[in-house]
């Protein structure tokens, strides 16, 4: 052993022993990721809270000051916030739940013994590697309005002309309806990867021993497949839950908030609010109250699967 290996062994020792017995490997290979998530999470969300209490407005001669809770009040009594909230909500509360049972049926699906499988594997994942910001150019002009726009052409056939042209991204009551359906379609295949990957972690001497007691495929699938998968699926819907409540790439191309705030998000008015009205202070306020509520919403979901674990 060279005199430098040495040097490094005598330094890895002393460092465990600092950190603990054992502990060390962990701290060490979690080190970088731990150094990203301080540098660009932490420190900007500490940033964000310091100028959440000011005044501060870019371009504004006035001197900044503190302002203590005033941001947070004119947040919570802004019309547009609270629409941004409830778009937010109404948007989670359908896309998590129709992407995660569309992505748990195409992962049953896709693991069946079938003829080109893992062509319609990477089919059905394809959205997923493409940037949203592409994606949503794609739906953009598959919703063209007026009667030559693919979606109106399509649907037109589909129900014999009885259809009558829209314009879907203009229309208050069809805006948001349509970027549910892009989003779906574009991340069901990220959802179906990760369940696939949990059936398949099931041991199928489990459905053997089913079958034997005389339980079909419906009874399979309720009494084997959804308690083996049910930490899968419990994942798959709280990292939707977050990614759903980022909403902002899809209403920035194709709706930019509109029309009438029908698909305006809390990311995309405070991405507004701070750059097109220069107003960092009240921006940097709309993102502490959604990061809460978010978090929230990830504690509440994580103490439910815990409350699972503990039942069985």
């Amino acid at each position: 052993m060279s005199a430098e290996e040495t040097k490094r062994g005598g330094v890895r020792q002393t460092l465990a022993r600092l950190l603990g017995s054992g502990s060390f490997d962990a701290v060490f290979l979690a080190g970088p990721a731990l150094f990203g998530l301080l540098l660009f999470v932490a420190v900007p969300f500490a940033i964000a809270i310091i100028l959440s209490f000011t005044n501060l407005r870019m371009g504004s001669p006035l001197e900044t000051q503190f302002a203590g809770w005033e941001q947070y009040r004119r947040v919570l009594g802004d019309e547009a916030f609270r629409r941004a909230l409830f778009n937010n909500a109404l948007f989670a509360l359908v896309v998590v739940p129709v992407q995660t049972a569309l992505a748990l049926g195409l992962a049953l699906l896709l693991n069946q013994q079938l003829r080109g499988r893992i062509l319609f594997r990477t089919l059905f994942f394809m959205p997923v590697v493409f940037p949203m910001a592409l994606v949503a150019i794609v739906w953009k002009l598959l919703l063209a309005p007026g009667p030559d726009g693919l979606m109106n052409s399509m649907l037109q056939l589909v129900t014999f002309g009885a259809w009558a042209p829209r314009d879907f991204l203009r229309d208050p009551l069809l805006a948001l309806p349509a970027i549910m359906v892009m989003s779906i379609w574009q991340g069901a295949g990220f959802q179906m990867v990760i369940m696939l990957a949990g059936r398949q972690g099931v041991p199928e001497t489990l459905y053997e021993a089913a079958a034997v007691e005389g339980a079909g495929p419906w009874r399979q699938f309720l009494h084997v497949t959804l308690p083996q998968m049910r930490n899968t699926i419990f994942f798959v819907v709280i990292v939707t839950t977050i990614l759903a409540f980022r909403l902002f790439d899809q209403v920035d191309i194709l709706t930019q908030g509109g029309p009438q705030l029908a698909t305006t998000t809390v990311m995309f008015e405070a991405v507004r609010t701070s750059f097109a009205e220069a107003r960092v202070a009240r921006a940097a306020a709309m993102t502490v109250i959604f990061f809460v509520i978010v978090v929230g919403l990830a504690v509440v979901q994580r103490k439910l699967l815990r409350e699972e674990r503990e039942i069985l």
